[in-house]
């Protein structure tokens, strides 16, 4: 993915630790409740963890952005608890469905089973499989909405997206340092969606020593330079991790195209699959620098791959109008609809966007394309990808469809969870 979507002036990189708050002074407490208007407490008893404002009759006591507030049905039913968020239309996010006080113990065991959920399904050490990042916490996917954690060894990034993520940090930052080995916490407070919550943006180390660059991790036995401070997201894509396992299964003797490319992951791993030539193409340089340096520390002669600096649409055009021609090409843009009411603009860029991949394709070429915008569900992705093959007059089989990678385990009652969908196509 591109890094694009980043603010115009990132927040620098924090070198100095903050101070460890005590984790017995969080305030669990319940400061208000919240109650529903008529017919309104269905999704929670399905277990969907949001109350939008509109939901909600009235509030009782006077919560701030954080505070523990019990949710009520029209009735008086207690339905849960969660964190009050008042500058927000996502007015409550659960942190529980049932009427049992909230204790340090209930976040410990959230964030112990997440943890466990990785070190099965995850981690793994055998040689020339070799894998140590991994999502350890998916937000609402771990019962923890807005908590992210993105382990690189023994490197941990968080990042407090809500109100009641923020509250509970210093019980996260004490859980992670006394039972995961590590030797620092990044606190990635850089995400725009903050702001939306009432709070500030920054960036600081919540424990330990400074990175004195970026880290390495390993993924399926290849490495990757990670910058944890000032890189894209928590600086790397967990999230791609199956689908460039798939592609690099389909990369032998192909020459390959990867468009927002970002740090390389995709390129590296069409490398490692045995890829011919590979051409990776993003806006930012820095990235470029980063999947260039990632290439050949893996072991990769520079003749082998070329980075690109430029818009991806411009790019695609441009090595068409060239007669450049590949068989596996990769499209894994930003986001193109942060909510619903982009959702017309996305739909066309995305179409776009196929239709200029796959008129670069050579027969018996693959595109793999994806979409990260919640807002664009599955179906939406797959007639998009229909309706582009028919105009580029390339008929396609879906051979694969892709998503996130294990590490981001998505609740059956939140589909919101979905937001990464893909798909790898052959076209004759």
């Amino acid at each position: 993915m591109s890094t694009v979507n980043q603010p115009a002036a990132p927040i620098a990189a924090a070198t100095v630790a903050s101070a460890i708050v005590d984790p017995a002074t969080v305030d669990l407490g319940d400061r208000g409740v919240v109650h529903l208007k008529s017919k309104k407490e269905w999704p929670l008893l399905r277990r969907h963890p949001w109350v939008f404002s509109g939901a909600i009759a009235r509030v009782e006591g006077d919560p701030v952005g954080g505070d523990v507030v019990v949710v009520k049905a029209h009735d008086g039913t207690v339905l849960g608890r969660g964190a009050f968020s008042p500058t927000s239309q996502l007015r409550v996010r659960l942190w529980s469905f049932d009427d049992a006080p909230l204790t340090m113990a209930f976040f410990h065991a959230r964030l112990a089973s997440a943890v466990a959920l990785r070190d099965r399904l995850v981690f793994s050490t055998v040689a020339g499989d070799e894998t140590d990042g991994a999502r350890l916490v998916f937000a609402e996917g771990d019962g923890l909405p807005g908590l992210v954690i993105d382990a690189y060894q023994d490197t941990m990034v968080m990042q407090c997206q809500s109100a009641g993520a923020e509250r509970i940090k210093p019980i996260v930052v004490d859980w992670l340092r006394k039972n995961r080995p590590c030797v620092r916490i990044v606190d990635r407070g850089d995400a725009e969606v903050r702001q939306k919550e009432g709070l500030p943006l920054h960036k600081s180390l919540a424990w330990g020593e400074p990175s004195a660059g970026p880290i390495v991790t390993r993924e399926h036995g290849l490495r990757f330079n990670v910058d944890v401070d000032l890189g894209h997201k928590t600086g790397f894509y967990l999230d791609q991790r199956d689908s460039r396992h798939v592609l690099r299964g389909t990369s032998a003797g192909r020459r390959v195209l990867n468009c927002f490319c970002y740090t390389g992951g995709f390129s590296v791993a069409a490398l490692a699959g045995g890829a011919t030539h590979v051409t990776s193409v993003d806006t930012s340089m820095s990235a470029l620098e980063m999947g260039e340096k990632n290439a050949l520390d893996n072991g990769f002669a520079a003749e082998q791959h070329e980075w690109l600096k430029g818009d991806c649409f411009d790019v695609l055009r441009g090595l068409h109008d060239d007669g450049e021609r590949f068989d596996t090409v990769i499209l894994d843009p930003p986001k193109f609809a942060p909510s619903a009411a982009h959702l017309d603009r996305a739909a066309r860029a995305y179409r776009d966007l196929m239709i200029r991949g796959l008129r670069l394709l050579n027969p018996d070429g693959l595109l793999a394309t994806f979409s990260c915008s919640g807002a664009v569900d599955r179906v939406l992705f797959r007639e998009l990808m229909a309706q582009a093959c028919l105009e580029a007059r390339r008929p396609g089989q879906v051979l694969a469809e892709l998503g996130h990678s294990r590490c981001h385990p998505v609740p059956l009652a939140f589909p919101e969870g979905e937001y990464l969908k893909g798909l790898l196509v052959r076209v004759a």
